[in-house]
């Protein structure tokens, strides 16, 4: 019998999925409005009975936060569109150069959002309308939060159920110990520092969740506080020289704490002259970071006595960054 050779069938198609969580299509109450309607709208961000909540997001939510959230986006939208999905692009274009310098140049990378566009749902119609056979998810929230990752396994499963012809798909749940990751936001503390000069406090601030959600099982809280602790070992802090927070807040229960802001107020209240605050929850900058935290809570800390404030980028897509994606889909592919 003749052998077959391997040499004899093509390369199956790869692709990878860079996903983030998403933001409006534009700084308009409507835009606002539609995305609003869609992130709220899903039960693992918010957990309450379907039906009263959407007479509450309906009735009071959006009608009063659209408007207000739309005027912050305006402020933050740059070259017509936002941070975050510009940030998005411009990491998926690296991730796809830097997996061509490793060898893997037939690799699609493709940026999707969890919510609004562009859409992961309609990313995997497409890779699969096209044939191709392996696909690597990688959510670009550093900890794993049913809140955050889980949508994005909720999207894989319910794509999954109506396709006959499946693609092999692994999702990574997420790097919140990523040896390259703590040296990647190391490395951009230290370079702020060596501009800016050493904070009397590092504050890192991560976004937070309803406490209930993480006395059910949730894991977040406890991932923030590895990736804290291993970043101030690796920028050699004593415990009084930094602090772990939570932010962006949302309705009236009770969240992970301590919180951003009152931890500002605080401080600003005690005479601390210096804080830096970076957010290593976020791969990329946006509202939460370029308003609320670059801007809000500058506010916060210098209307209760202090004096000077700074915020440290995300990490976006810088080369290092970028080099920890390589290192997580990589081995996979």
């Amino acid at each position: 019998m003749t052998p077959i050779l391997s040499e004899s069938f093509p390369q199956p198609k790869k692709a990878v999925l860079l996903v983030n969580l998403g933001t409006p299509d534009a700084p308009t109450p409507q835009a606002v409005g539609r995305f609003l309607r869609e992130f709220l709208s899903d039960q693992r961000v918010i957990e309450i009975p379907r039906l009263l909540w959407q007479v509450i997001l309906n009735l009071f939510v959006i009608p009063l936060r659209a408007k207000r959230v739309a005027h912050a986006y305006a402020d933050i939208w740059v070259n017509d569109d936002s941070p975050m999905r510009v940030i998005l692009n411009a990491q998926a274009t690296a991730l796809a150069h830097k997996l061509a310098d490793l060898g893997c140049s037939d690799v699609e990378v493709v940026p999707v959002m969890t919510y609004g566009n562009p859409s992961m749902t309609l990313a995997l119609n497409r890779l699969n309308k096209s044939g191709v056979e392996q696909i690597i998810v990688l959510p670009l929230f550093p900890q794993y939060s049913a809140t955050s990752t889980g949508p994005v396994y909720d999207i894989v499963a319910k794509w999954s159920l109506v396709q006959r012809n499946l693609p092999s798909i692994t999702l990574i749940k997420d790097y919140f110990g990523h040896p390259i990751f703590i040296q990647a936001l190391a490395d951009s503390v230290r370079r702020y520092q060596a501009i800016h000069g050493q904070p009397d406090k590092l504050l890192m601030s991560f976004h937070g969740i309803p406490q209930p959600y993480a006395d059910r099982g949730d894991p977040y809280p406890e991932r923030c506080h590895a990736t804290a602790r291993l970043l101030a070992q690796a920028l050699d802090l004593s415990d009084d020289a930094w602090a772990i927070s939570f932010q962006s807040r949302f309705g009236r229960q009770e969240w992970v704490k301590p919180y951003t802001n009152l931890t500002l107020q605080e401080w600003g209240k005690s005479g601390l002259k210096s804080v830096q605050v970076i957010s290593p929850a976020f791969s990329a900058d946006c509202l939460e970071t370029l308003e609320e935290l670059a801007v809000e809570n500058r506010d916060t800390f210098v209307d209760a006595g202090g004096q000077h404030y700074a915020y440290i980028p995300a990490l976006n897509d810088d080369s290092l960054h970028i080099d920890m994606m390589a290192s997580l889909v990589r081995h996979l592919l």
